[in-house]
């Protein structure tokens, strides 16, 4: 237990739409607890862990995802009003940027990038999905950003939400992947989807939140790839 209180959370690294479309969603209804069983026919494990995650991070649920008021007033909030709540949510959640001389009106993407991976100890691709949430999110929050960040993205509004669009990466390796590389020779009998299935490291729940991230990441593309015609 006091390993994982002394643990840091890492910052929201999922899209912005889904938990925007989320948030959305609860206006039908707060479950008393938001766990695997409410949200595990929408979304795969990796996205709904991430969403958990980042409603843990912003201080919406407590550890067992319990809503808590500041939820209800937003999933209850139009116009102004959800404005200001998504702006009180941001400050208290990203405190770390108020509290340190760093000037979000004036600093460089580099210098945001910089102050995420100094406090969180983020790398690659994990930072850049970081990043590019906290942007969607201060933009919707009515938090003024400096174009020397907002031009790394390109934030439109519309009324579903705020849309964050980046530069599409080309597909490649995830560096320092942990899928196995073994030379082993597949069976013909044994499909090699199964076969690849089969060694795919299993989960650890004592692996960092990156490499986590990571893990899930490659593990939906291995099930897309296993459904694909061939």
């Amino acid at each position: 237990m006091v390993m994982e209180k002394s643990r840091k959370r890492l910052p929201p690294y999922i899209s912005y739409r889904t938990f925007r479309n989320f948030i959305d969603g609860l206006q039908q209804g707060i479950p008393s607890r938001i766990d695997r069983s409410y949200w595990g026919e929408r979304f795969s494990g990796s996205t709904g862990i991430q969403l958990m995650a980042a409603l843990r991070f912003l201080g919406m649920v407590d550890t067992s995802g319990i809503p808590n008021e500041g939820l209800r007033q937003l999933v209850m909030a139009r116009g102004d009003a959800r404005t200001e709540q998504l702006r009180n949510i941001t400050n208290e959640a990203f405190a770390f940027l108020l509290l340190s001389n760093f000037d979000l009106q004036t600093a460089t993407y580099s210098q945001l990038q910089e102050l995420f991976h100094y406090t969180f100890q983020l790398t690659g691709d994990v930072s850049r999905k970081c990043i590019k949430f906290f942007v969607a999110l201060a933009d919707e929050s009515g938090i003024a950003l400096s174009p020397f960040i907002t031009k790394q993205f390109r934030t439109t509004r519309s009324g579903t939400g705020t849309k964050t669009i980046t530069k599409k990466a080309s597909v490649r390796t995830i560096k320092n992947s942990i899928i196995p590389q073994e030379n082993g020779e597949i069976p013909d009998q044994v499909p090699w989807d199964k076969a690849l299935l089969a060694k795919f490291p299993t989960f650890d729940p004592e692996w960092s939140e990156e490499v986590k991230l990571k893990w899930f990441d490659a593990f939906d593309e291995l099930l897309k790839r296993s459904k694909a015609p061939v």
